[in-house]
């Protein structure tokens, strides 16, 4: 089992050490935070746009936050005499704590319930830093499997906690990986956001979903009927384990995307078994290696997690899944969002869908789509 420690940085952030399992307890000293820290920035703010009846977060004072620091001035490397950064532990495993500079938070609370134009509100919630390893360099395709599976109970364990925070309707685990997408430390991270809202395209994906669920009586749900559609098609499958598989949708948008979806309805992270825990840490991973396959240098992406809302109504039909997408369309050019896609939100793909899916499958020398059990899970 995965050993988690928690403890509170200087100006009273919590902050969580996940280790791998088998690993030994924690010396109380270097869960000690000894830096004189500022205290905490006062909250964004929440506006309503009655336009498009959407929340928009205001966070000015993220301005100020580190970007792109040097190796010897990494924040989320482990603590050393000359580098005492937002991990006070001298090693870790996986490491989770508040960001400093967040979007949303420190607070949890609800917002108005019946906003109109010019309804203001703290821009409350929770954001967090998920560190996937004490190295600097690398990224999360390598991390090996152990480790991997760490991060997916680390991931679980966040979800179930900051679901019950007092106002939270939607927690989203997310990874931007690369200068390209705008990531703002090298160090292989990820984050999480607890929002006080459901956001507008969980709101969509919940609003198709909970139409199909009624439709059938709810016999089925709609991500599950796709997945089914995409297997039996087969042209755009590109991984099929005993409990995930992974395809290029059939209208993906982006020049690379691919959608990892468990077989069994589940609504997060949080609801998944070990078994499922176990070969999710090892077809991840090899969907991050093909990507950087495609390309003499690594492919930029944004990992999205899917999970259910929380309201009663969005969850019962809802379904856990990745969606794993970059704006890479060839070695040397990206997509940009510009006139229809920034403004109309209607989406032009590049690529095939069928030709990208054939690419990831061949990325592994495989021709057809592979057939994955977990190497190094327990039996």
């Amino acid at each position: 089992m995965t050993r988690t420690t928690m403890t509170r940085l200087a100006d009273g952030r919590e902050i969580l050490y996940f280790d791998d399992a088998g690993s030994a307890a924690r010396p109380a000293e270097s869960l000690v935070d000894h830096r004189d820290l500022p205290a905490r920035p006062e909250p964004g703010e929440l506006r309503f746009d009655a336009l498009s009846r959407e929340w928009v977060a205001v966070a000015a004072h993220r301005q100020a936050r580190t970007h792109l620091p040097p190796a010897d001035q990494c924040p989320i490397c482990p603590t050393t005499p000359a580098n005492q950064t937002e991990i006070p532990a001298p090693d870790y495993d996986v490491a989770v704590f508040e960001n400093r500079f967040p979007s949303l938070g420190p607070d949890a609370s609800q917002i108005p319930s019946a906003p109109v134009w010019g309804t203001t509100a703290p821009a409350v919630g929770r954001c967090e830093v998920v560190a996937f390893t004490p190295e600097h360099t690398g990224s999360f395709a390598e991390l090996g499997w152990r480790r991997t599976r760490t991060v997916v109970d680390a991931w679980a364990h966040r979800t179930e906690a900051l679901s019950a925070l007092p106002g939270i309707k939607q927690v989203f685990p997310f990874e931007n990986r690369g200068p390209e997408i705008g990531v703002t430390l090298h160090h292989p991270h990820g984050q999480i956001y607890a929002y006080p809202y459901v956001t507008p395209r969980a709101a969509v994906l919940a609003a198709a979903a909970g139409e199909y669920f009624d439709n059938s009586d709810g016999a089925a749900t709609l991500t599950s009927s796709l997945l089914q559609a995409e297997r039996s098609d087969g042209s755009r499958m590109v991984l099929e384990g005993e409990h995930f598989s992974a395809y290029v949708p059939f209208a993906a948008r982006w020049p690379l995307e691919v959608h990892l979806v468990p077989h069994r309805q589940v609504p997060d992270l949080a609801a998944l078994n070990g078994g499922e825990r176990d070969e999710l840490a090892q077809l991840y991973p090899e969907l991050l290696r093909r990507f950087d396959a495609l390309y003499p240098t690594p492919t930029p992406y944004i990992a999205a997690w899917h999970q259910a809302p929380l309201d009663p109504g969005m969850r019962r039909a809802g379904q856990l899944h990745l969606q794993l997408t970059s704006p890479r369309r060839a070695a040397d050019k990206l997509k940009y969002l510009a006139g229809s896609e920034a403004a109309m939100g209607a989406f032009i793909n590049d690529t095939t869908p069928e030709s990208v899916a054939a690419r990831l499958r061949e990325a592994a020398g495989v021709g057809t789509p592979a057939t994955l059990t977990p190497e190094g899970a327990p039996a």
